[in-house]
């Protein structure tokens, strides 16, 4: 996996081991390239890894992608807010495929914007209400949680630290870093990626 020196070390712990396929990108680079990437982002997409990085998202776009949709994407990264769409993207060998994706901000410990999370769900053709079912079940997923919990979830969906989810909520760094690892248990969240991606299709 290519990475740069400044995000090895959060890689693992993002994007590595999830199911879902996920890329990081470096909005500090010209054109938000992708810097890292996942075995399910190369098995979802078809491209090779030197094919992907180095690269915006938006190579998976094509002839019937939804401009709307892609705007809508370019606002969140604009604003440093998560966004999640269903967008009709390409494979490398051109077949399409409904894609929910997901962008969210992640920062640093300075607080400023470090990189984005993309992380993309292929929803079946022949099953219209996946992401609708996926949305339900993160709702639920995130009801079982303490108050507290869900405060620190939701924080992390915005792509706080822990210190910064601290100060921000008011507790030491060592209750939220127990409240994560509390609710990513609960959530059956494998990476922090995974658990972002539950709160934002939970509208938290």
């Amino acid at each position: 996996m290519v990475v740069i020196d400044r995000i090895t070390e959060r890689l693992d712990a993002l994007i590595a081991n999830s199911p879902i396929a996920s890329v990081i990108s470096d909005p500090r680079q010209k054109d938000n390239p992708i810097v890292a990437c996942n075995k399910a982002f190369i098995e979802l997409t078809g491209y090779a890894e030197h094919e992907i990085i180095g690269r915006n998202c938006k190579f998976l776009a094509g002839p019937a992608t939804e401009p709307w949709l892609t705007q809508a994407i370019r606002r969140g990264v604009e604003r440093h807010a998560p966004v999640l769409v269903e967008i009709l993207n390409y494979k490398r060998d051109g077949t399409p495929f409904r894609n929910a994706v997901l962008v969210a901000p992640m920062f640093d410990e300075e607080g400023e914007l470090e990189f984005f999370l993309g992380s993309q769900v292929e929803l079946e053709p022949t099953a219209p209400k996946t992401h609708e079912n996926r949305r339900i079940a993160a709702a639920f997923a995130v009801k079982t949680l303490s108050r507290r919990q869900r405060e620190v979830l939701a924080e992390m969906a915005l792509g706080h630290l822990n210190k910064q989810i601290a100060f921000r909520l008011g507790l030491s760094e060592q209750t939220v870093k127990m409240h994560r690892a509390l609710l990513m248990d609960r959530l059956g969240a494998a990476t922090t990626a995974d658990a972002i991606r539950i709160a934002v299709e939970a509208g938290l």
